[in-house]
């Protein structure tokens, strides 16, 4: 299978370039609820994401309802806050 880990786009929800691999494990177990809508033009994101999950993952991930914006946000913040203590 192909690794896509390190191509790059644009974030739409930080603003800034980041690469697949990021969007892969952006919430914890599951990838960023928008990957499809940003990875689907440059190759078959779907079929690698369900190659690549657990039938059980990729299920909780299809069935997950949006988080309100600020919970969103600040969930973004504490993320951000985890990786950099684990980088030092």
């Amino acid at each position: 299978m192909k690794s896509y880990r390190d191509l790059l786009t644009r974030c739409p929800r930080l603003g800034g370039e980041v690469p697949f691999s990021y969007c892969e494990r952006e919430a914890g177990e599951f990838p960023c609820r928008q990957i499809v809508r940003c990875w689907e033009a440059g190759f078959p994101v779907e079929a690698y994401l369900r190659e690549t999950l657990t039938k059980e993952i990729w299920e909780r991930f299809c069935s997950q309802i949006p988080k309100e914006r600020m919970t969103t946000l600040i969930d973004l913040v504490e993320a951000a806050k985890r990786r950099r203590k684990e980088r030092e």
